[in-house]
């Protein structure tokens, strides 16, 4: 019999599932960071240890091993000085004339949509280090940004 007629069983189709991609470069985190990493890594540890199904504890496991090494590897970074952008700065600044407000975290913990952002982001990476008053390149456009404030954000610094 040809081999193009033999059934095959469907786990000889299925993909390998591989570890979930940590991130290159150093873990910074802010405090509020730390704190989020470890609440993950007990959540996951406690729904491993309830789990009865094989394939979903796979799963679970896979994530803790992720989170449990981006906790072994965090790096939390102290308050950044008022006027320097750093992580943790909450900055104001201005882009095409239009203001704007974020807050710089770490990768683990950024949502754009609440004005979190991982200093790994590209507008995070222009930010980085800037100070109050001084214009920034971004997107290949020099003095694309202006940096109008930067405080400790008590938020993710608590």
């Amino acid at each position: 019999m040809s081999v193009a007629f033999r059934r095959e069983s469907d786990d000889e189709h299925k993909e390998s599932e591989f570890e979930l991609p940590i991130p290159l470069g150093a873990n910074l985190v802010t405090p509020r960071g730390l704190r989020l990493l470890c609440d993950e890594v007990a959540r996951l540890e406690a729904a491993v240890a309830a789990e009865s199904d094989e394939a979903a504890r796979k799963k679970l496991q896979r994530q803790l091993r992720y989170f449990g090494t981006r906790k072994s590897t965090a790096d939390v970074q102290p308050p950044p000085a008022d006027g320097m952008v750093g992580v943790g700065s909450c900055v104001h600044y201005r882009l095409h004339g239009v203001e704007k407000k974020i807050t710089i975290v770490g990768h683990d913990e950024a949502d754009p949509a609440a004005g979190l952002i991982a200093f790994s982001a590209p507008i995070g990476r222009a930010l980085m280090g800037a100070e109050v008053g001084e214009m920034v390149a971004f997107q290949g456009v020099d003095d694309a940004i202006m940096v109008l404030a930067a405080t400790s954000d008590t938020k993710v610094q608590a």
